[in-house]
């Protein structure tokens, strides 16, 4: 009866994926019986009829299987013996697991000869264990064995040892899912275990029905929506040929904040050694203070402008492909240099600019510098382009197929059946405006998409993953896309916008995928006018 009632449970999951009951018995003549009764139907004397019809082997239906510890050990060895064997490892690897990775292009990636043997046997190239619901097993099943869908353990063997019980019922300590709940915790997941007898090994008994799976939604494209799928570059970088005049946006120029007592300035330090275990010792004598102050004693901002335009020409030399020399490009930069310290250095009270030319701030300030340096387009220059990614230049709404328990909600205008959000409401909320907004012609949530943007932030490149891709209507020679992001506080903010419009700026200037804008909605009532503003309505409609 439980054992119907746990099938019952796994069957309202939609990706099906069928439970495990293994059965652990004392010798291969029990095993055999025990087999046959559970996969066959055979009676033996004084055994009811075994009646739960789903684990029997039955319409060339593999549900039940019988393991031996010689095959299991044989199976783990590189030459194992025998075909059947080798397809038995392949089975006892795929328990559970409904189909093979697949890599960029949607091809399944098979384990090392399982192609070879399959065809060799005229089986399927399914998972082989894919269908399995029942184990019956005479010795344990191996350490590195990975089952996540074991829900029932039963012992039919005497346990000598308490080992021996923490091994057996270690089959059943693999999660089924890591999907997080509403409460930010994984939600609870049961194994029952019956006939090891339990003394030291730590267990929670229940006395009640388990809770049911989190409901999981088949997030995919549809067929049927085709109309509305989006395509996007899938931009890896940039390229740059300057000759000889760069420039910088300084509308899209991000700020630079000095934190005071944030990284200190003054430190008392005093002497230590180590001694023949390894450990620190304090020497005899007095404290001696190190502090940044002769430093900052010595330096002016003419000075310290000069030394970062410096760096900054051997950097921005090195990382881009360009012909102007070092000599012309210096003047250049060392202006722009000397603006972005006076102008956008946010210096609080209780600090001077000067601290701008200390780590880390002198490095961020830098790394800054190099992402905004664009060529001067007015000036006769090659405007920046996007570099792909090797592995596709393009991605589209019809690679979304991912299953998730995170909220999800029907949408109609997307090629994806829906919106899976992040937030408690504020996607959701932006998602409806969205999807029924007089402007839009097809959008899509980032989620499952691999839709990103690339930025630089403290010496490591980063991947901005805004929020929403919307295809506006035609309106003149072409359809507009916008990417939308719903952003509140974000310390990275004018950052990651700063790194979107410079996507923006050179996926327009390659011009093959249409024209691209970028937004940041503060609140959801900016949604609407976002998107008017975006396909050129005049008059601002709320939805």
């Amino acid at each position: 009866g439980e054992w119907h009632d746990e099938l019952k449970r796994w069957a309202d999951r939609e990706d099906k994926r069928p439970p495990v009951m293994i059965v652990v018995c004392r010798d291969i003549r029990l095993a055999k019986a025990v087999h046959e009764w559970i996969a066959e139907g055979t009676q033996s004397v004084g055994l009811p009829q075994f009646r739960i019809s789903e684990l029997r082997n039955d319409d060339g239906r593999l549900n039940t299987i019988r393991v031996d510890t010689k095959v299991i050990a044989e199976s783990d060895t590189e030459g194992a013996k025998s075909e059947e064997v080798r397809w038995m490892r392949f089975t006892l690897d795929t328990v559970g697991k409904l189909d093979w990775p697949r890599d960029q292009q949607g091809r399944a990636v098979y384990p090392t000869g399982f192609e070879e043997l399959a065809k060799k046997l005229e089986r399927d190239l399914h998972p082989p264990g894919r269908d399995i619901r029942c184990i019956v097993s005479v010795g344990m099943l191996t350490e590195g064995w990975d089952a996540t869908t074991v829900t029932h353990i039963i012992g039919l063997r005497p346990f000598m040892s308490q080992l021996l019980c923490e091994q057996v019922v270690g089959r059943g300590l693999r999660r089924a899912s890591y999907d997080i709940g509403e409460d930010g915790l994984f939600p609870e997941e049961i194994a029952q275990v019956l006939g090891v007898p339990f003394e030291i090994v730590p267990f929670k008994s229940t006395g009640g029905t388990p809770a049911p799976p989190p409901k999981r939604f088949h997030v995919k494209a549809l067929e049927e929506r085709s109309d509305l799928e989006i395509r996007f570059p899938r931009v890896d970088g940039y390229t740059q040929a300057v000759k000889s005049r760069v420039t910088v946006d300084w509308k899209k120029m991000p700020h630079l904040l000095l934190r005071p007592g944030e990284y200190p300035t003054l430190v008392d330090m005093k002497g230590v050694a180590i001694d023949t275990s390894g450990r620190s010792v304090g020497l005899p004598g007095t404290v001696r203070e190190m502090t940044q102050a002769p430093f900052f004693e010595g330096m002016r901002i003419q000075r310290g402008v000069f030394e970062m335009a410096s760096a900054l020409t051997k950097n921005y030399l090195a990382q881009r492909e360009t012909t102007v020399p070092a000599h012309v490009l210096f003047p250049q930069l060392e202006a722009i240099c000397r603006r972005f310290v006076m102008e956008y250095v946010v210096v609080p009270p209780a600090t001077q600019r000067v601290y701008v030319f200390q780590a880390p701030y002198y490095t961020w300030a830098v790394e800054i510098l190099l992402e905004q340096i664009q060529p001067d387009v007015s000036a006769g220059e090659s405007p920046e382009l996007p570099r792909f990614d090797s592995l596709g230049e393009t991605g589209s709404t019809a690679d979304v197929d991912f299953w998730t328990s995170k909220d999800a909600r029907p949408v109609e205008r997307s090629h994806v059946n829906y919106v899976v959000a992040d937030t408690a409401v504020w996607e959701q909320q932006a998602a409806f405006y969205i999807d029924h907004h007089r402007a839009v012609e097809a959008f899509v949530k980032n989620a499952g998409l691999g839709f990103t943007i690339p930025y630089m932030h403290n010496g490591e490149m980063h991947d901005f993953i805004p929020d929403f891709l919307v295809r506006l209507k035609k309106n003149g020679a072409g359809p507009v896309h916008l990417i939308l992001e719903t952003k509140g506080y974000d310390p990275l903010r004018e950052v990651k916008e700063s790194a979107a419009s410079r996507w923006v700026n050179a996926v327009n200037a390659d011009g093959r995928f249409g024209v691209w804008k970028f937004r940041m909605a503060n609140s959801v009532a900016d949604v609407s006018y976002i998107l008017d503003e975006g396909s050129g309505v005049e008059e601002k409609v709320a939805c």
